[in-house]
């Protein structure tokens, strides 16, 4: 017996309130976005179901069959838009199959009319839709619109009986393996065929966790460094660890306490320490299996970023200052900076270490103010901290070291990722970022002009620019270079070329030939977007590789994306309202859609390169950013310096502000149709992608945890190695994952405690002979992942080994 209300059926009383509240909404929101010229759809079907609550207020049959006709053009008109793309397909049917199924119920269903009876044409039409959208859910979740199949021959896979750049499986001395910085290690143990047997070696937490006067971004990315039979690592607030690299036991800790008390410390971070082996370049390299602790003191050296501006060297061995390196075993990075650099510069990354040089760049904070320290970059005697010589964007003829008392030209841009250094071809290449604030260029000088988002070879006994390669024009998008460049010699028609890859933020790839700054890969000039409506002018064309990852086409109203079809509207209406006329449209008063965003195609974690196999292995992720500039005199109370890069930005001196954030809806999910990450291979030979497959699930962001494959944007690199295999974390998800470098297949999968928004590393014990692998889990602010503080080690099973 149904439950009364008046002479109405409860249950559809109900019901009708539903569709009627969702009428109103639809059409409000469907009326407005045909007024800003997007879709009529939304309005069309609003007006569908207020009719459907009219019928169902008044218990007619019709609301039934109208409902089956308004889900059966609703069906179709998503296959029109997205044909059968299942995170594409799923928020535009979900909720009215939902509906539909529920108005089939029996129940509601032969309430509806006052005569009774459900089996009848209006019922079978909308049982037809249900199944209809049943059947193409089904169906969408066998197909794959973004993913590109294939693999590298056999041939290829094979290991190359002559290495390029033969190393020890045994170390792992640099923060990218190697001074080539292309995070590849000639361990082989651990293979496609043996990666799914991994197991936990051990784990160790470090004990640096978030203090109540840290900033939101206190990210942990630190790649251990493995040298004899001890890892190095760093932790957030610069503590250095010397951990048993087949236990994981802590061997000694270096706390330099740092000042914690800036104000405007952006984020805290520590990427990785540097090392140098004074007996390697003696020519007294240690035999394999000895000790790391040498005879004398500080011959091998530890050198330390720290996140309030200095630069220590320890011994190895026992954590100790060397007190020969500068002033008692540190020196003061501020110096020649101004009053206001502690806070505001932050060494981050660590240094490039050569025989005779240690050579350090830094952060300058993103849209503080248009007067802020000079990015120079300095290198320091390695074994006395004495200044050698410093590149000044701002004067950079003058590298001779400044004078005491003297300042390097303020605002100028700055290097805050990894370099590289080519000691045979005397070169260090810097990756350059803006000047800051990001999107008011106007006070920039032509020098700062000159030196924004470019790689930079210096020469490495003078400093003195030998090339420069600009990869964005006027930057107004804070499209810095971000990725360590990686040197890797490439067979081409013309015999094997010495090159230099440059991964940039907007996706592309910049292969060059790392002597001159030529360009291996056809490098063209295209026509962008122009205008602005705050001053500011804009580049006419913008440098495009050949070899890119920026997103093939613009993004339209269709792609944006939702949970259910309200907040897809939501997003439909957002996006109709910015700005956007494809890739470098200008930020805006209006607000500007900027895609890729602020994260980029290609971040910190770079990518990594098999030089044997001649195999680039990378991560693009694709996340729209919304840009708007914001007059001064409009805002109350001058915006907080810190806290993060997204909100609104500072700009002091500017008489603008920016408002930077991530485009999402109104339930926090990105605007834009997923897949939002991948993991993807170029065949080096012939520049040619191989393979591209969605990577990351929805685990650790989903309701439930439920673990859908939909491609997650990661912050985290990869590494490879001679066994076939590469490993890499950082999705969304807490793993750290194997792949089959011949096909892209997940291999293996290892839950992490936390967020791996770091690059891991591996090697070969030279103790126990077995390989392992070594991910720092500490989550990241900014990326919404869990903090933590755990290290873990992985090997192979026993009966694997």
């Amino acid at each position: 017996m149904s439950i009364e209300y008046g002479q109405r059926p409860l249950r559809v009383t109900l019901t009708a309130w539903v569709v009627l509240v969702l009428g109103v909404l639809m059409v409000a929101g469907g009326g407005y976005l045909a007024m800003l010229g997007g879709s009529w759809y939304y309005l069309a079907i609003g007006m569908g179901l207020l009719l459907v609550a009219g019928l169902l207020f008044a218990r007619r049959r019709a609301a039934i069959g109208l409902y089956g006709v308004l889900l059966l053009a609703t069906l179709a008109w998503t296959v029109y838009e997205v044909r059968f793309d299942w995170w594409q397909l799923a928020p535009r049917i979900d909720l009215w199959c939902i509906l539909g199924l529920w108005l089939m119920l029996p129940f509601v269903n032969r309430h509806v009319s006052a005569g009774g009876g459900w089996r009848d044409g209006a019922s079978a039409l909308l049982g037809l839709g249900v199944l209809a959208g049943a059947l193409m859910a089904v169906y969408s979740l066998t197909q794959d619109y973004h993913s590109l199949t294939g693999e590298f021959s056999d041939a290829q896979m094979q290991p190359s009986p002559l290495e390029q750049a033969p190393r020890s499986p045994h170390e792992w001395p640099a923060y990218g393996g190697s001074e080539r910085g292309d995070r590849y290690s000639s361990a082989d143990q651990i293979n496609p065929g043996n990666a799914g047997q991994l197991e936990k070696a051990w784990e160790y937490h470090t004990g640096d966790l978030p203090g109540p006067n840290d900033p939101h971004e206190l990210t942990n990315q630190v790649t251990p460094l493995k040298v004899g039979d001890r890892l190095f690592i760093c932790t957030p607030h610069s503590v250095a660890i010397a951990l048993d690299a087949d236990t994981g036991q802590e061997l000694w800790r270096f706390d330099p306490s740092i000042n914690r008390d800036a104000r405007h410390y952006q984020h805290m971070t520590c990427r990785g320490l540097a090392y140098h082996d004074g007996p390697r370049y003696a020519g007294a390299a240690a035999s394999a299996g000895q000790s790391d602790r040498p005879a004398a003191r500080c011959a091998r050296r530890l050198f330390l970023p720290t996140n309030d501006a200095t630069l220590i060297a320890l011994d190895p061995g026992d954590g100790k200052l060397c007190e020969d390196f500068g002033r008692d075993g540190t020196v003061d990075l501020k110096v020649g900076l101004g009053d206001d650099a502690l806070g505001v510069y932050l060494p981050t990354s660590p240094p490039v270490v050569t025989e005779k040089l240690v050579i350090v760049g830094g952060s300058i904070t993103d849209n503080g103010s248009v007067d802020s320290p000079g990015g120079v970059i300095r290198a320091y005697d390695v074994r006395t901290g004495r200044l050698v010589w410093n590149f000044d964007p701002g004067n950079p003829e003058a590298t001779e070291p400044l004078p005491s008392g003297a300042t390097y030209v303020r605002s100028t841009p700055n290097s805050w990722t990894i370099a590289t250094a080519d000691e045979a071809l005397g070169l260090v290449y810097i990756p350059t970022g803006n000047q800051t604030p990001d999107q008011w260029a106007t006070p920039r000088t032509e020098l700062a002009e000159r030196f924004t988002a470019s790689l930079v070879a210096l020469d490495l006994a003078s400093g003195q620019v030998r090339w420069e390669f600009q990869t964005v024009h006027h930057d107004l998008w804070d499209r810095d270079l971000p990725s360590q460049p990686t040197l890797v010699d490439i067979d081409r028609p013309e015999g094997r070329v010495p090159a230099i890859i440059q991964p940039t933020k907007r996706g592309d790839l910049y292969v060059l030939d790392r002597r001159t700054g030529e360009p291996i890969v056809p490098v063209e000039e295209v026509a962008v977007p122009q205008g602005t409506d705050y001053g500011e002018h804009t580049a006419p064309t913008q440098p495009a590789s050949a070899l890119s990852y920026a997103p093939a086409q613009p993004l339209r109203e269709r792609d944006m994306w939702g949970g259910t079809p309200l907040d897809q509207m939501m997003c439909r209406i957002q996006f109709r309202k910015l700005r956007y006329e494809g890739d470098f449209t200008p930020p805006s008063l209006q607000g500007s859609l900027i895609y890729p965003g602020n994260v980029g195609t290609f971040n910190w974690p770079s990518v990594a390169v098999d030089p044997n196999r001649q195999l680039l292995f990378g991560a693009p992720n694709y996340l729209a950013f919304i840009s708007q500039m914001v007059k001064r005199s409009e805002v109350n109370a001058e915006a907080r310096s810190g806290g993060g890069e997204t909100g609104l930005q500072p700009n002091l001196g500017a008489p603008y502000l920016v408002r930077l954030e991530p485009f999402l809806s109104a339930l926090g999910l990105p605007c834009q149709a997923p897949p939002w990450g991948y993991v993807t291979a170029v065949d080096l030979r012939t520049m040619k992608k191989v393979w591209m497959h969605k990577n990351g699930t929805s685990r650790d962001s989903a309701p439930l945890g439920l673990p859908f494959t939909v491609g997650t944007p990661a912050l985290g690199g990869p590494v490879v190695t001679a066994g076939g295999v590469a490993f890499m974390s950082g999705s969304l998800d807490y793993y750290l994952r194997a792949y089959d470098l011949q096909t892209g297949k997940e291999l293996w999968k290892g839950r992490l405690p936390a967020g791996g928004q770091a690059t891991p590393m591996t090697y070969v014990s030279e103790k126990s002979g077995k390989q392992f692998v070594v991910q720092m889990a500490g989550g990241h602010g900014s990326f919404g992942t869990t903090i933590g503080d755990s290290v873990t080690a992985w090997t192979l099973a026993e009966d694997k080994q």
